[in-house]
């Protein structure tokens, strides 16, 4: 088994969640949703040690987690790519694909992590992510609609991947979503953060924009479906209500 650097993201504060914990510590089925995650890893076999960014609160994060991981810290909360980046210290030198999971998405798998690892060991792939699809925006599956969509071209290759804001009319209507699941390859990876830039509404750095930048480049993407539920993500109360239901 492909061995990997597994780094999850557990900084966000949410604010919306109406509780004073730190979003990942907010529970599901007994246990804080990052608990959910790390068993995931645990099981998957490919990471002993996984790197857990933390931000504020990060004291409470890791005094419920315990000593058995790595952390990194996130002073600042400038979006997904920044949070990885806060991780290079604790990776340098390795040559292990890096794998980024969330710490709020606490019904993803074992068998889920192996697969994308399993499908990042060509050296040549930069970026490997996982995608979700449903059949509507349905029920459980309507928080999907806010997702961005994953944009082929004819030959099935990723063209992008659209923010629903940004989307066309045409473009609503893909039912292949980003899970936000990804496995990079590190020498590709890490110049590749440093080049990110900010110029969006909310001032952040996004993991996404390193799929468009390894597309504009032409280097090799490659993608895995997970199911449609590994993929549920918590923000809000209400959402983290709806989890118990699916």
């Amino acid at each position: 088994m492909q061995k990997a650097d597994i780094v999850i993201l557990a900084a966000g504060l949410g604010k919306r969640m109406q509780t004073e914990l730190p979003k990942v510590l907010n529970e599901l089925h007994g246990k804080p949703m990052i608990s959910h995650v790390l068993e995931a890893v645990r099981d998957s076999g490919v990471c002993d040690a996984p790197v857990i960014v933390v931000g504020q609160k990060r004291e409470m994060v890791m005094e419920r987690l315990g000593s058995g991981y790595r952390y990194a810290i996130q002073n600042e909360q400038l979006g997904t790519g920044h949070a990885v980046l806060a991780a290079l210290e604790a990776l340098l030198g390795s040559t292990k694909p890096v794998v980024v999971l969330s710490g709020d998405m606490p019904y993803i798998t074992a068998e889920s992590i192996r697969a994308i690892v399993a499908a990042h060991t060509d050296s040549q792939i930069a970026v490997t992510l996982a995608t979700v699809s449903v059949p509507d925006f349905d029920a459980w599956r309507a928080g999907y609609a806010d997702f961005g969509r994953i944009v082929r071209d004819e030959s099935g290759q990723i063209r992008k991947i659209v923010e629903k804001k940004d989307a066309s009319a045409e473009e609503l209507g893909i039912k292949e979503m980003n899970s936000a699941v990804y496995a990079f390859d590190p020498a590709w990876l890490w110049p590749h953060l440093a080049q990110l830039k900010n110029t969006n509404a909310q001032g952040e750095y996004y993991l996404t924009d390193l799929v468009q930048m390894a597309v504009d480049e032409g280097a090799s993407v490659a993608t895995v479906s997970i199911d449609a539920k590994e993929a549920l993500g918590v923000n809000t109360k209400e959402q983290l209500e709806l989890l118990h239901t699916v």
